[in-house]
């Protein structure tokens, strides 16, 4: 048998500058983004709906032109559903239905059997409410305050928390608040009243509040009923100083 030799293929001739393999290479493909920088822009409207208890004072109509106080009232978890006569049973509402006359216009609304003042829909709902009265009826703007017991307590520090400027005064009763809210309440007058021997709200709720606002060198007055349990309104709305002093409150202009 005859061997048969293979001849090596010639490479490219010498001094051209070409190496024996030579590979084609492309660059690589952009890769798409994968997050996208968007923007909205939208009209939104929102409905508020809620029934309340007004009451105007007896020489409301003497005049076209005086404007008056403006207080908010905010009732408890017990009142709540869709029978305004439930808000009658503690509080501002109570003492007018008892005959007591004020020297304000008193607004009480009631909250849904599913809600709470202390939320958002809560705010936006009392916010639209405040909005509608100032609207329709003479109020003075500076001598708006704001007053509340146990979940109306904790509705009371919210809306203060998040209206800061259009109050006068703030008057929470055994209401539960956030600590974080006393840093926009130092220029707001408030007192806070509380009984020593609460099983619902611990005193302790009220102590934090104070504390924090103090803190803050905020102004704050704190009443604790010695024996009072979770009841510590009936005094506080039964005490003309309690009254007196609210009204001796005006919406500072630096404030605004």
């Amino acid at each position: 048998m005859t061997a048969t030799a293979t001849r090596p293929k010639a490479g490219p001739p010498a001094g051209s500058g070409k190496t024996a393999t030579e590979v084609k290479t492309s660059a690589p493909k952009a890769r798409a983004p994968r997050q996208q920088a968007q923007s909205l822009r939208k009209r939104v409207t929102r409905t508020a709906k809620i029934d309340y208890l007004l009451y105007l004072p007896k020489d409301y109509a003497k005049s076209t032109t005086k404007r008056w106080p403006l207080v908010l009232f905010l009732h408890g978890a017990g009142e709540r559903g869709s029978d305004l006569e439930l808000v009658k049973k503690h509080g501002i509402p109570r003492r007018v239905e008892e005959g007591a006359s004020f020297p304000f216009i008193a607004v009480s609304p009631q909250c849904p059997t599913d809600d709470r003042w202390a939320s958002a829909k809560g705010a936006f709902t009392l916010e639209a409410l405040l909005d509608e009265i100032e609207e329709r009826y003479r109020v003075d703007p500076d001598r708006i305050y704001v007053t509340g017991l146990s979940m109306g307590g904790a509705g009371t520090w919210m809306l203060a928390a998040e209206l800061p400027h259009r109050f006068a005064a703030a008057a929470p009763i055994c209401g539960r608040g956030s600590a974080s809210w006393a840093r926009v309440l130092t220029h707001l007058p408030i007192w806070v009243f509380h009984g020593a021997k609460d099983p619902t709200v611990p005193l302790a709720a009220s102590e934090e509040m104070v504390e924090a606002l103090k803190r803050q060198g905020g102004t704050v007055r704190f009443t604790v009923y010695p024996e009072a349990k979770h009841d510590s309104w009936t005094e506080t709305y039964n005490d003309p100083e309690f009254f007196d002093w609210l009204l001796s409150q005006k919406r500072s202009h630096e404030a605004k």
